[in-house]
């Protein structure tokens, strides 16, 4: 039953909830952002590190996100709420903590960030715990307002393609053409409103009939998209250069900030931090298996994202581009390969077909996790949150559209964001991504670690887990390894090494501390990207040149 004293949904099938988690997980970080930061990263090195990091941070928060919900059968708030002790001396050490924050900025006459960090020290104080759900919806809205308009840009591009207007001889060309593009606003703002209306009207249907059943069709058809692209590019001559690039680990280049952005990834790429998973959790069936679930659903994540690494890599190198030039990759440089193929706009529009599916199944989930608030704590209909939010998401997705490029449409709102904050992004399309990238995703997922690990407490959420999984909690480590789990000499009441206890250590300590780190080091609080060496005064450059010759 929900808060309202209404039946929950739940999904018909495991399998249903691990295509619809993992729709959730795969979306464009995966295929857009994932090729280009390994490219920019060294290749296989890279690749390694990501998966060490998924399994240091991914699987360990994931799991505490679906016992959450699986617990409680609530969307996030309803979650904590349930949850939330009567008094708690972490919630308050950390409110004093961003109060005093707050009085040091409004000292600093920084008045925004100030008044913003005051008021949130006091919902902390007031509601504990509960706000970390909040963070999620709120998380869930401001990031689809944007994901939106990227994500209308596959729509966009997948119609250009199947009108073959996406010839472009050079990268250069391809770079003005999307330029033109994204400062067109009848364009940008009609696919984001394509791509808005495609949200809304299967969160519409509901959890079964809506959510689970397109999962169970956009799932398979973007593996069988990523399939035909990763024949295509593997056919070109010269594409094995792209799977040594990939595939072939060169330590040499990975650095400090390397696995800090490994490790941010791994966390953004599972939807984690924005109370997806924990709604999508609450849908689950008690005697589910969730530790399975949750292996299951970020080997899908991950595998998507290996596979759209060798869909891209191969046909960029057989074309002779290089692998490392950023977010141009898809939307630049991979329009100007297709081009140079034979029969190419047909695998564009493929490629930007799969964008826009693995959008799509991203794009529910974070409707669905501001649907689910207003459904179980306020009493609304499904259809009434669907449309409404649908509408309000757009609206301000809409200002994200129209200020991709600078503030110059949006000069008003601009100046006041300088008054309050001071220094502000590029755009309201940057200021937006900031705010929830950098701020709200990574403190929901800390606050979700100290909350299972210190507040609710590990024990209970291991035995919520055993519901479905006694292999988690009841098995040593190293007898369930060894394929002796049945074995009577291994079946002693005491375990010690556990998965349940190895869980237990990452989610009270090594999690929250790996989330820290990357938070700071994205806040820029803390550097640790690779200084450039200081310029040589021109004597010395003069005598190197000439020893050079």
């Amino acid at each position: 039953m929900s808060a309202t004293g209404q039946p929950r949904e739940h999904w018909n099938s495991s399998v249903g909830f691990i295509l619809a988690a993992a729709g959730s997980a795969v979306g464009l970080g995966n295929i857009w952002k994932f090729p280009y930061i390994t490219g920019e990263n060294g290749g296989g090195a890279f690749v390694i590190v990501y998966l060490l990091c998924i399994a240091v941070i991914g699987i360990p928060v994931m799991l505490c996100e679906i016992c959450l919900g699986r617990h409680t059968q609530r969307n996030p708030v309803g979650a904590f709420k349930l949850l939330n002790p009567p008094t708690s001396r972490l919630a308050h050490f950390i409110g004093s903590m961003i109060i005093l924050a707050g009085i040091i900025l409004l000292c600093m006459r920084n008045w925004g960030w100030g008044l913003m960090m005051i008021i949130l020290g006091f919902s902390i104080f007031k509601f504990r715990w509960t706000v970390v759900g909040a963070m999620g919806v709120i998380a869930g809205f401001v990031i689809l307002s944007y994901y939106s308009v990227v994500a209308g840009w596959t729509i966009g591009y997948f119609i250009e393609a199947v009108l073959h207007r996406l010839d472009f001889s050079n990268v250069t060309a391809a770079g003005d053409h999307f330029g033109s593009f994204i400062g067109n606003p009848d364009l940008s703002i009609g696919c984001h409103f394509l791509f808005m209306f495609s949200c809304v009207f299967i969160v519409y249907k509901g959890v079964k009939s809506g959510i689970e059943r397109a999962s169970k069709i956009l799932m398979p058809v973007l593996f069988l998209l990523l399939v035909l692209l990763i024949i295509r590019g593997l056919t070109l001559p010269g594409a094995m250069k792209g799977v040594q690039f990939y595939l072939s680990p060169d330590f040499s280049k990975i650095t400090a900030s390397s696995v800090l952005i490994a490790l941010g990834h791994a966390f953004f790429s599972l939807s984690l931090g924005m109370g997806a998973i924990i709604t999508y959790g609450s849908y689950v069936q008690r005697e589910q298996n969730l530790f399975m679930s949750t292996l299951s659903i970020v080997a899908l994540d991950t595998l998507v994202a290996l596979m759209a690494g060798l869909a891209m890599f191969p046909a960029v190198f057989a074309m002779g581009f290089s692998p490392d030039v950023g977010p141009g990759l898809v939307f630049q440089v991979l329009p100007t390969v297709f081009n140079q193929i034979p029969l190419g706009m047909l695998w564009a529009a493929l490629f930007f077909l799969l964008l826009f599916v693995a959008a799509l199944t991203s794009g529910i989930s974070l409707l669905e996790v501001v649907t689910a608030y207003f459904v179980d704590e306020r009493n609304w209909t499904r259809k009434q949150a669907s449309i409404v939010f649908g509408l309000m998401i757009f609206m301000l997705g809409a200002l994200c559209a129209l200020s991709v490029g600078d503030w110059n449409s949006l000069a008003s709102v601009h100046a006041a964001l300088l008054k309050a904050f001071g220094h502000t992004k590029n755009s309201f399309f940057e200021l937006m991504d900031y705010l929830s990238s950098s701020w709200m995703l990574p403190l929901g997922g800390l606050f979700i670690s100290l909350f299972v690990g210190w507040i609710w407490g590990v024990q209970k959420a291991v035995d919520e887990i055993r519901h479905g999984s006694h292999n988690f909690a009841d098995v040593h480590l190293i007898s369930l390894l060894a394929g002796l789990k049945d074995d009577p000499s291994h079946n002693s009441n005491v375990h010690v090494i556990t998965l349940a206890a190895l869980w237990g250590i990452f989610i009270r300590f090594i999690s929250p501390v790996a989330v820290m780190i990357a938070f700071l080091n994205i806040i820029g609080w803390v550097d640790f990207s690779p200084k450039e060496p200081a310029e040589a005064p021109p004597a010395v450059e003069a005598v190197s040149e000439q020893g050079s010759n």
